[in-house]
């Protein structure tokens, strides 16, 4: 038997669009002798939907779209599809309206509907806010093969794996004491970096441990501040890889199951990314990609400091969107180097970019003369400096009203983290590409991308940087150099360790105290932040779930450090 992988990017409430998709790699299968087609979890509708699934109107479209798409696909194809079922009891037995459900399409029906069992609430998710868990273990029958049938979270509760159960069930291991064939799984499984070795790992000891065959297919693209890398993959019984698709691309796998070894043989398997960098790359290229797409924008304004962070977000969006439909511009005020002005025109060169400049001096000097009588007998201080930062987001913001542009923000994750980032200033946007991006990534991906010749100026990559919002700045004037601030941050934010545990890893505790202070006042920034594309398994987005209104003893008193003077909130 061939079995195909429609490794497909679907757009969030497009069912017309998605079922033709679907039916378009349904035919591509079938012309290439695939007797079953797999599709990734509500490939349907798009992962994921949210709110959209608590409107019935949206959800009576979806039955619809499903009962038409059956008609439409090759009659001797069977096609797993990935949509949402009602819970006719939940009236009578309580619990959810709604499964997140796979329908098994063959010869213009709906034969057979499975339904997910294992629901995450981690992280992004929130499934037990919309679906009720499935009961039973999911199989069916094609050509006398008995196929197990899982979504998902389905695959991610092996005890001898994790060391642990989180669920109180383990549906690989059901599906094994039923002996079926094989097993797939229909993914919507979102990007961070190390997933896939880790997928893989994972699954390769479910496939060895019950000597199951697994075909794991997950969707591709992003959707708003998630990205999804595709690389669907096959494992055979000893759980080598015998197909791999393309990672960050649509793609069309197919690999066979041999009846007579009861296993799957080779096919086609694509290479594994040669660097953390290069595969955060086409994450972030795809981000934006999608993002300006699925939005309906063609075109991005972006501020160009000279300094590295809008250096790589001006890289990353002319890779995704084509250098013609790149506005970069500069903003210099008198504080501003003339390094920063020659080097932001220089990147702009390199890229190919158009570059404009608006020069902020008379503007300042309209705020300083308007708020003179207000402020006077005041020192010069962060309200006269943040001026300017919102005086560029305003004009930014003016210049995407005006004709039509997303504006990206280019702030990364070390600043969102402590603040260091101006609220209607350098925050404005519609999309933060790089708010997952901790600085010591930034230039490490700087460097990546030229490694084969200069495409950031190297003057960027070497100088210090700063805000240039007063004369003589420097980042470092107001935070710790940024390998130790990002290596706390990784141990704080990822970690979970305790301010006594970061400093046993040898940080100074002043130091310590400091940037978890900074992090618990900053949550008001990062609230009103636009989103940011996700890359980590700890972003701040939908995923980052922590109160504003936060006095919790232990940033300050758990772990008897030393404590420095609270940092006052910087708007």
């Amino acid at each position: 038997m061939k079995i195909a992988i429609a490794q497909i990017n679907p757009t969030i409430g497009d069912l017309p669009g998605n079922a033709q998709k679907i039916l378009e790699t349904a035919q591509q299968a079938a012309a290439k002798g695939a007797r079953l087609l797999l599709t990734p979890e509500l490939s349907l509708c798009g992962y994921p939907p949210r709110d959209l699934l608590l409107n019935p109107s949206f959800v009576e479209a979806l039955d619809i779209t499903l009962q038409k798409l059956a008609k439409d696909l090759p009659p001797k194809l069977a096609v797993l599809v990935g949509t949402v079922e009602e819970n006719t009891q939940a009236h009578i037995t309580g619990g959810k309206t709604l499964f997140n459900s796979i329908a098994l399409l063959e010869e213009g029906k709906v034969k057979q509907i499975f339904h997910k069992r294992l629901l995450p609430t981690y992280d992004v998710f929130d499934e037990h806010r919309y679906f009720e868990a499935g009961l039973q273990a999911n199989h069916f029958t094609l050509d006398n093969l008995d196929i197990g049938v899982t979504i998902c979270e389905d695959l991610w509760n092996d005890e001898e794996f994790w060391g642990k159960r989180s669920y109180a069930v383990n549906p690989i291991a059901d599906l094994a004491i039923l002996g079926v064939d094989f097993v797939v799984n229909l993914s919507a499984s979102p990007y961070s970096v190390g997933k896939q070795h880790f997928r893989e790992a994972m699954l390769r000891h479910s496939a060895v441990r019950f000597q199951q065959p697994v075909i794991y297919a997950n969707q591709v693209g992003g959707n708003d501040d998630l990205i999804f890398d595709g690389r669907s993959f096959a494992l055979n019984r000893q759980g080598e890889v015998m197909c791999r698709a393309r990672g960050f691309e649509t793609d069309l796998l197919l690999v066979e199951f041999d009846e007579m070894q009861r296993d799957l043989q080779l096919s086609s398997v694509a290479p594994e990314y040669e660097s953390e960098d290069e595969e955060i790359w086409q994450a972030l290229v795809l981000g934006i990609k999608d993002y300006a797409r699925k939005c309906r924008f063609s075109k991005v304004v972006l501020g160009l400091s000279g300094g590295v962070d809008s250096a790589l977000v001006a890289a990353i969006a002319t890779a995704a969107l084509g250098k013609e439909n790149v506005l970069g511009v500069l903003m210099p005020s008198p504080y501003s180097s003339e390094h920063s002005v020659s080097d932001a025109l220089a990147l702009g060169e390199n890229l190919g970019i158009k570059t404009d400049i608006l020069r902020i001096g008379e503007l300042m000097q309209g705020f300083d003369h308007t708020l003179a009588e207000l402020f006077a007998g005041t020192e010069f201080g962060i309200a006269e400096e943040n001026i300017q930062s919102r005086i560029r987001g305003n004009l930014l913001m003016a210049i995407a009203n005006k004709f039509g542009y997303l504006l990206l923000s280019t702030g990364n994750k070390s600043e969102m983290a402590v603040g260091y980032c101006t609220l209607y200033g350098d925050m404005n946007g519609g999309l933060a590409v790089i708010a997952d991006v901790p600085k010591t990534r930034v230039y490490s991906l700087c460097n990546w991308l030229n490694r084969n010749g200069e495409i950031i100026p190297q003057n960027i990559l070497t100088k210090a940087p700063s805000a240039e919002l007063k004369p003589g700045q420097v980042d470092q004037d107001s935070l710790p150099p940024y390998e130790i601030l990002d290596d706390i941050l990784q141990r704080l934010i990822h970690n979970h360790q305790s301010a006594a545990e970061i400093v046993a890893a040898g940080h100074e505790p002043t130091i310590v105290d400091r940037v978890i202070q900074m992090v618990a006042r900053a949550e008001f920034k990062r609230r009103q932040a636009p989103p940011g594309l996700k890359i980590t398994d700890r972003a701040f987005g939908t995923g980052w779930r922590m109160p504003i209104a936060n006095n919790w003893v232990g940033v300050k008193k758990a772990y008897q450090i030393v404590n420095v003077p609270a940092p006052s909130l910087v708007p």
